[in-house]
């Protein structure tokens, strides 16, 4: 057979993909699903108990706890923040911050339990916060789980609560701006979001008729009865995805709800592209649960429908290289949205393929980390090794 109309069929093969993904596919690339409107009053507030895991994390704790404490808040809201074996002094800089703006009866300050085994670090350093809140005399309604690198507007918590009250979700997770100031970050922070919805469609995750269930780790707001209904924390405690485990779990309950915001940030630092390779390192191969198979056949894929329309665009002829071009095109439309989001030029979408070969060198990585008992690698804990459930 002739090898260009091989080639040729490969390109209108790849262009139909990216036809579909940009008009079905659950239209992810429009980042619709957003926390647009203000989130308005409710006859009665919620309590709502911030539960913040940190182990190492003196750099950045400060910002996120004074944000936490200066919430304007109608309800009961109270801070508590699990010092995971920190060795930098976190929690007497959280303490400090605290103080600061004399708010320090409204935090709670727990000395972590060194790690029980099968439990990944960020999920026991939750789970004690969690079950700390079940032993107060008046247990909070809401639990927010959140990180030590994300700050949080003064109406965060409100507009969690309000919408989480009006829709009856037991989830409401807004997915934190990165941040996207150097030049790894402007190239691969966009991407990282966009492969994310990819994977799980926003719309597909608010809608309660399908199974698709994911969450941010940065700003979680779980109803405390449906998380304790979906057996606690506990029943996830091997995740290294420990935001989208929780959100499955959370699912089989009731409605979820999963958008994008600004209200929400992460002030943690990726100034290399070594940085977010190991940020992307730590659960690709999770995703993947772990299966070579499955690396394979995301290499291929990744391959075909983000790198091969560069390729067909750059050095095909005739029919290939005009439908690679194409493809190619659509492709860097589709990136536009999440480009607008982060205030960076259009022409990054053309870069997309480049970048996807990135992350999948990325991904390659996480499993032969994963292979030499490396994998989910994060504050000198190598987790992914624990078990296998993604």
């Amino acid at each position: 057979m002739d090898p260009s109309f091989i080639g040729a069929m490969v390109a209108a093969a790849v262009l139909a993909v990216w036809v579909y993904l940009a008009l079905g596919h659950g239209r992810f690339w429009l980042m619709r699903q957003r926390d647009r409107r203000a989130g308005g009053s409710l006859a009665v507030w919620p309590s709502v108990l911030a539960v913040v895991p940190a182990r190492d994390e003196a750099d950045c704790i400060a910002h996120s706890i004074a944000s936490l404490l200066q919430q304007q808040y109608p309800g009961r809201f109270g801070v508590v923040l699990v010092d995971d074996q920190s060795r930098d002094g976190t929690a007497d800089v959280a303490a400090a911050a605290a103080a600061a703006i004399g708010a320090s009866e409204r935090l709670t300050v727990l000395h972590g339990a060194p790690l029980a085994p099968g439990w990944t670090g960020k999920l026991w350093a939750q789970h004690q916060g969690v079950t700390h809140a079940q032993t107060l005399a008046q247990p909070p309604n809401y639990l927010l789980l959140t990180d030590a690198d994300i700050v949080h507007a003064p109406d965060t918590v409100a507009w969690l609560a309000a919408h989480a009250e009006r829709n009856g979700c037991v989830l409401v997770s807004l997915m934190a701006k990165l941040r996207c100031e150097s030049l790894a970050e402007r190239l691969l922070i966009p991407a990282f979001i966009y492969f994310f919805a990819m994977l799980y469609p926003f719309a597909w995750v608010n809608d309660r008729t399908r199974r698709t269930a994911a969450a941010a780790g940065g700003c979680m707001l779980v109803r405390h009865d449906a998380l304790r209904a979906a057996g606690g924390v506990a029943a996830v405690r091997g995740a290294l995805i420990d935001d989208c485990a929780i959100a499955g779990l959370l699912k089989t309950v009731g409605p979820i709800w999963l958008g994008l915001t600004r209200r929400v940030e992460s002030i943690r630092p990726y100034p290399g592209f070594a940085d977010i390779g190991r940020m992307v390192q730590r659960s690709a191969y999770a995703q993947l649960r772990y299966s070579f198979l499955m690396l394979v056949l995301t290499v291929v894929a990744m391959s075909a429908v983000f790198i091969a329309p560069a390729v067909f665009a750059l050095a095909g002829a005739g029919f290939a290289q005009l439908v690679g071009a194409t493809a190619w095109l659509l492709m860097a439309i589709t990136f536009q949205p999440i480009l607008r989001f982060y205030g960076l030029s259009p022409l990054y979408g053309l870069l997309l393929p480049l970048v996807a070969l990135l992350y999948v060198l990325f991904t390659c990585n996480s499993a032969l980390q994963y292979a030499r008992g490396r994998g989910g690698l994060w504050k000198g804990r190598a987790q992914a090794n624990l078990g296998q459930t993604p």
